[in-house]
């Protein structure tokens, strides 16, 4: 009899060891289940998100946003307001844009993006630029004359790198450099602040618009690169050139690398998009300049190239044909924009020197 009680006592055991397994299994199916259901939809959501701040800003009015902004802040429309809340506008919209600014991100989607933190370069060079030159040249009557301490504070501030994330962060610096181009405006439009000056003078805008030839043509080289080209290196020694004898000239490779190339296609979006913005805003406040030199539809030109490469991209993916093969290279057609644009800057120099 107790024989028996032991065997049904250790029957008992093992259904109970079987039904605690049985669960255990179940529920650990069950949970890797909802663990890769929870997976794919943050990967979903990622990836609609990635899809989402990808979307490159569109166009603003140049003069209705200067005109806004200063009723917003009860200020005159003075000469030079659009040019600089313009550069206000452009370089907000790096940080206000969807997504935000995602050069510096640490996580997904941002991690996993690199168009729009190309683009954003882009934009944040050509900021860059004009910050300087308001410093060193517009706000300025001559070399010997004291440069404004707000511009003083804005250009260092977006000269700050693009990818710090933190002690301090990147946005947190080009907010300090919008606060202080807001506090120049605000000075500029105040009449009591004589000190703030905006000189719309022929060589402000000539030196400056030295420097968006310098950029324009480097993108040219670095776009027309991408399918690899022979070239002559021109850099010849002073020492090795003799009179009567033509100068041995060497051939370079040259050839942007196949991860880089949409990188320096979306670079050149950015830079073509902010540039616009900023050669609009310099068509209002340098109307007279322009009148004067005949240079206005120079100006239009140039603008109309830029707008042009900001056409809308069909193909999923930065394309890399050869030059007139089967596939399209949106790389050279992106190098034509720039380089017409370019080509019209040049000619646009030439006029504000002639006088």
């Amino acid at each position: 009899m107790l024989d028996w009680k032991n065997r049904a006592g250790r029957l008992r055991d093992r259904v109970d060891d079987s039904v605690d397994d049985v669960r255990s299994y179940f529920g650990g199916v069950w949970l890797s289940r909802a663990l890769g259901l929870l997976l794919g939809l943050y990967l979903l959501i990622t990836l609609v998100l990635g899809w989402y701040w990808s979307q490159e800003p569109g166009f603003f009015p140049v003069q209705q946003n200067a005109q806004a902004a200063a009723e917003r802040a009860q200020r005159q429309l003075v000469g030079g307001y659009t040019t600089v809340e313009t550069l206000k506008k452009v370089a907000s919209t790096l940080l206000d844009k969807p997504g935000g600014y995602l050069s510096n991100d640490l996580a997904p989607p941002g991690l996993w993006l690199d168009n729009m933190p190309s683009w954003e370069y882009g934009v944040l060079v050509q900021v860059r630029d004009l910050s300087r030159a308001l410093r060193k040249d517009f706000a300025r009557s001559q070399s010997q004359s004291t440069e404004d301490s707000d511009l003083a504070r804005a250009e260092p501030r977006f000269n700050f790198d693009n990818k710090s994330w933190a002690l301090p962060a990147s946005e947190s610096e080009y907010r300090e450099g919008l606060r202080a181009l807001d506090r120049y405006l605000a000075k500029l439009a105040d009449p009591n602040q004589p000190k703030a000056q905006f000189y719309t003078r022929a060589d402000n805008l000539n030196n400056w618009l030295g420097d968006v030839a310098t950029r324009l043509g480097s993108l040219s080289q670095r776009l027309s690169a991408s399918v690899g080209r022979v070239r002559l290196n021109t850099d010849a020694k002073p020492e090795e050139v003799k009179p009567g004898e033509v100068p041995r000239v060497s051939e370079e490779t040259v050839e942007t690398p196949w991860l880089q190339i949409d990188n320096v296609f979306y670079e050149a979006r950015g830079q073509a998009w902010a540039l616009s913005h900023l050669l609009r805003a310099i068509e209002v406040d340098f109307a007279d300049v322009l009148a004067k030199k005949n240079a206005t539809i120079s100006v239009r030109q140039i603008i109309r190239e830029l707008e042009a490469a900001q056409e809308p991209l069909w193909s999923p993916m930065v394309l890399n044909g050869s030059g007139y093969g089967v596939l399209a290279n949106h790389s050279l057609v992106m190098a034509n924009y720039i380089s017409r644009a370019n080509a019209a800057i040049i000619d646009l120099r030439n006029l504000l020197e002639q006088g």
